[in-house]
């Protein structure tokens, strides 16, 4: 291999993605507000799908809902996102935040089957998620201080 030819071409590249035309970015406030409005969007879906009974593989609030067809259906239906898989596939496709910087819409994971990721719900502020546990078999609101689940917390993800 011609690693002398392949760092001519890797500084070629560079430099000519440096002198490409500048593009319109949008200022960061503007950002900012379009990801608290996909926020809103996300917890107002989940929101209406209080009370949906719980299904395992269930991904169609008609027939029932598990924790990840949740955020599939919530996901797809507020925002156009298609976010797919199972928790922890869904885990690994989001970009990782810490607890302390949770907004509305944002996906917080749980170890509830001796498991990292194996449960995911969706966070709408003031310390509270929406999920679909199999446990009780509805859609609902917890805390993230109820002990169970402040117990199993294992992190969070951002898909805005």
């Amino acid at each position: 291999m011609n690693w002398r030819l392949l760092f001519v071409i890797f500084v070629s590249l560079t430099l000519a993605s440096c002198s490409t035309a500048p593009t319109k970015n949008a200022p960061t406030q503007t950002r900012s507000a379009t990801n608290a409005e996909k926020g809103r969007k996300v917890t107002a879906q989940a929101k209406r799908l209080i009370g949906t009974k719980y299904r395992f593989g269930g991904k169609n609030p008609r027939t029932g809902l598990d924790c990840s067809g949740l955020v599939s259906y919530v996901y797809k239906r507020s925002i156009g996102l298609t976010v797919s898989g199972n928790a922890a596939a869904i885990a690994r496709q989001g970009r990782v935040i810490s607890r302390r910087n949770l907004r509305p819409g944002d996906l917080v994971f749980f170890n509830t089957r001796n498991s990292p990721y194996s449960h995911v719900g969706i966070y709408i502020g003031g310390d509270r998620f929406v999920h679909s546990p199999s446990s009780g078999g509805r859609v609902r609101i917890e805390s993230m201080s109820n002990r169970y689940f402040a117990q199993r917390f294992h992190g969070a993800r951002s898909y805005f």
